[in-house]
Order: C-alpha cells, then sequence, then structure tokens
C-alpha cells in the first residue's frame, strides 16, 4: 500500500546496498535504481553518498529513513488492527533457516501450517547460520530458524528445541558396533566437517575442543556444504564424522550408516531468531506460535534405536 519508491529506497537503506536490496525485492538492480532516483527527484536532494562502490545514507535520506520506518510500522499496525477485527490471517512471510532445518524440520512444520493458514504465503531463504543471522539484523527476513548459539544481543533469541548430535560410520567401520565412543576415539578416523559459516561446524569444534582436541591438528580429509553431501561421503568410505541425529532417519532404517551416541553426549539449540523491536505482522505471530506448539510435539531427534539385548529400565 504504501509508495513503492519508499519501500525501495528503505530497503536499501537497510542493507547498504543496491545489489542485496534488488534480490530481497526480486527486483532487477537498474530498477531499484530508477525507483530511489525518483524519490530523489521528487525531493530535489540526494539521499545516498555513492563512493568508492560503497553507499551512506546522506542527511536527508537519514531523515527519510527514520519517517518511512514509521510509515511501515503504522501500516503494519493498521493492517494487524483491520485483519482482527475481519478474523482474517494471511498475507506473506519471508522466513530463514539454515541448511539441517530447512532440510529435515521446516517442510512437515510449513505444510501443517499451510494446511491451517492457507491464505499465508511462505518464502523461505536457506543458508547457513552465519548468513540467516545476517539476514535478520539487515530485515531481509522475517524470522530466522538457526543451529547455533546467536551472539548478537540485539536480537530475540528464543530456542524452539534441542538437537542431538551424533558419530556417524559406515557399516563396516571398526567403530559400527560401539554402543558409545569419545572424540578422541573417533577423530582416529579422517573426518569430514561441513564448510566455514555452518552452525553444525562451529557447534561441533567448540566440543571437540572442551575435549581437548586441536582443531588444526584434526585429520580433516574434506568439507562439504550440506548434510547430504557428508553422509554420501561417509557412506563411501572417505571418512567418519558428526551429525545431527535428525538428518540420519532414512539412512539409519536402510543399513547404509551407523549413528553412535558420543561421550561426552553433544546437542545444540534450534532457535527462533527475529528483531526485538519489529512490529509484528498477524501472520508472523501465527507463525511463531504455530512453530512454538510444533517443536514442543514434535522432537526433531528421536532417541536411537536400543542395541539388541539392551534392557531400558522400563523393562527391568
Amino acid at each position: 500500500m504504501a509508495d513503492r519508491r519508499l519501500h525501495v529506497f528503505h530497503t536499501v537503506a537497510q542493507l547498504l546496498s543496491f545489489t542485496k536490496a534488488a534480490e530481497a525485492l526480486h527486483m532487477t538492480q537498474p530498477a531499484v535504481t530508477f525507483q530511489v532516483r525518483q524519490l530523489e527527484e521528487y525531493f530535489n536532494t540526494r539521499l545516498f553518498d555513492r563512493t568508492h562502490n560503497r553507499i551512506s545514507l546522506t542527511e536527508a535520506g537519514k531523515r527519510v529513513y527514520e519517517y518511512a520506518d514509521q510509515i511501515f510500522t503504522l501500516y503494519a499496525e493498521m493492517d494487524n488492527a483491520v485483519r482482527e477485527l475481519t478474523g482474517e490471517v494471511s498475507g506473506v512471510l519471508i522466513l530463514g533457516a539454515s541448511t539441517t532445518i530447512a532440510e529435515y524440520m521446516l517442510p512437515a512444520l510449513l505444510g501443517d501450517f499451510k494446511h491451517m493458514y492457507p491464505d499465508v504465503s511462505v518464502r523461505l531463504k536457506v543458508s547457513n547460520t552465519e548468513g540467516i543471522v545476517r539476514m535478520v539484523e539487515n530485515n531481509v527476513i522475517d524470522l530466522g530458524v538457526v543451529e547455533a548459539p546467536v551472539g548478537n544481543k540485539n536480537l530475540a533469541v528464543e530456542l524452539c528445541q534441542m538437537d542431538q548430535l551424533v558419530a556417524v560410520v559406515p557399516p563396516n567401520h571398526p567403530l559400527s558396533g560401539r554402543q558409545e565412543v569419545t572424540a578422541h576415539e573417533l577423530l582416529q578416523y579422517p573426518y569430514i566437517c561441513r564448510e566455514e559459516g555452518s552452525g553444525t561446524r562451529e557447534v561441533i569444534l567448540e566440543y571437540l575442543e572442551e575435549q581437548g582436541i586441536n582443531r588444526n591438528e584434526m585429520d580433516i580429509i574434506m568439507e562439504l556444504g550440506s548434510p547430504e553431501a557428508i553422509k554420501g561421503a561417509v557412506e563411501a568410505g572417505i571418512g567418519v564424522t558428526i551429525l545431527s541425529r535428525a538428518t540420519l532417519s532414512k539412512e539409519i532404517k536402510l543399513g547404509t550408516l551407523v549413528a553412535i551416541p558420543l561421550d561426552p553426549p553433544i546437542a545444540r539449540p534450534f532457535s527462533f531468531v527475529h528483531q526485538k523491536q519489529k512490529f509484528r505482522q498477524r501472520a508472523m505471530q501465527e507463525l511463531l506460535d504455530f512453530a512454538r506448539q510444533y517443536c514442543k510435539e514434535h522432537p526433531i531427534s528421536p532417541p536411537l534405536p536400543q542395541p539388541v539385548g539392551q534392557e531400558t529400565e522400563a523393562t527391568v
């Protein structure tokens, strides 16, 4: 509803990049530049300083940005107020998730949410944890779901659930019959890990350092960008790894990989992250409430099957 030129300007001002704004708005960069130039002609002043491939807001630009922020907040409040009267939940939400969550947790969650709220359109951006946090900081996405602790204290971070990480080896591996394994035992073999910026990678490396293992002395044979690629490499006998229990259900059932609990155990948080001060449209609040409840009812890391012959407390 708001002036298109103002919306485009607001996005460029948030990201301080015409290229990133074009991507976020699903526009071409020349179209973004044109909209900003029209607004500058309307005010008869420059809104951005452009030097050495970098941009910054002029004093006039800062003033326009402040008012634009208030305008879009008021539009969102008005939209929510009317929709509360009519009972309608609709709109477009932009959700971001790190790779493991996007591949193994969100499809079922978003499917159930869409069934309940068919008029809400959800767009999903997938990146590693570092990338998702940056998108939240820059207001590119409404809500992020990440798989590692978030260091930015200016963002709201809320625990979704804990995810268990386990050692993963091929069925014919010397460790495959173990009921648990230490990090030192696992790292006697070539190790396959995630890429730089991955939340999984950082959580695991911190855990290994706590066990007295220097990351610079590890025999890292491969760095791969997704759990699926890592599982394929382990299945091929290239090395061993540590992965989320949630990523292994199919392979455990088929017997192509073996998951072994670590001693001591390791878990990491799956968390919602969003702007603290950002006004939430009703659809966003409904999604957050729905996701909270879904996480309580659907743990992503069910317990590993008990080894044959091992008794549980319930059977003693």
